[in-house]
């Protein structure tokens, strides 16, 4: 299997639990605030940490293609640009903002009628991220 075939194999799983746009929709804005705010959360316990999940995140995309990789990594300078200024608030907006896009997330699958992909399988959640790319890239037409 090629690895545009696998990355169209996760996608196609994925939005199996998320085919009611407004879930799509819910997705759309919470997985990337998940991302920046965990991302932020990790960075305010302490800076390595954050850069041990990134390396790692890093991996996990170039190992499905370069352009993911570089895609993902364009989406975390972004991330890491926006956290810049929140400072000694970033903890406690982190926070926040992790707790009420997983609320959203939940409210979103209910509404779905199905559970969340990272029930099944842990790489789900970088899947997450992929799967908002994908729709954002598909409104432009483009394709992986």
């Amino acid at each position: 299997m090629s690895r545009t075939q696998r990355i169209d194999e996760l996608l196609s799983h994925y939005r199996l639990s998320h085919q009611h746009p407004r879930n799509e929709a819910i997705h759309c804005v919470a997985v990337p605030v998940i991302m920046a705010s965990l991302v932020g959360l990790l960075w305010s316990v302490h800076p390595a940490l954050m850069v041990v999940f990134l390396l790692a995140s890093g991996v996990y995309y170039a190992r499905l293609t370069w352009r993911t990789f570089l895609l993902m990594a364009l989406w975390t300078a972004a991330v890491l640009a926006l956290l810049w200024p929140l400072g000694a608030a970033r903890a406690w907006v982190c926070a926040l903002a992790f707790v009420l896009a997983w609320v959203g997330q939940f409210v979103g699958h209910r509404i779905e009628g199905k559970k969340p992909s990272f029930f099944e399988d842990i790489q789900y959640l970088w899947v997450g991220p992929l799967f908002v790319a994908d729709v954002m890239l598909r409104r432009f037409g483009w394709r992986w």
